[in-house]
């Protein structure tokens, strides 16, 4: 499940619809984390999680700019609990 920071309001409408995909996003995060390293240089361990953490900033990305099937409280909402990468966005 997606980290939503303790304390904050309820997620907007639209998050049960976007939650499954940020779900397995965080799957292959936490897979790519734990993925055995020997033999690897430092940057090429790195790879696969810059490149999961991408994919999450331009999935959210995609979904208000492009589709345009979010709302902009729910966009503003990914933003501020660091789901999408504001400043790669």
């Amino acid at each position: 499940m997606v980290k939503v920071r303790k304390g904050s309001k309820p997620p907007p409408d639209g998050w049960d619809l976007i939650e499954p995909t940020l779900d397995e996003l965080e799957a292959k995060m936490r897979e790519a984390e734990l993925a055995p390293h020997e033999g690897k240089r430092k940057v090429e361990t790195l790879w696969p999680i810059f490149k999961i953490h991408h994919q999450k900033s331009r999935y959210v990305y995609d979904l208000y700019y492009k589709r345009k099937t979010i709302s902009k409280e729910l966009y503003d909402y990914c933003l501020k609990q660091s789901i999408g990468d504001k400043n790669l966005i």
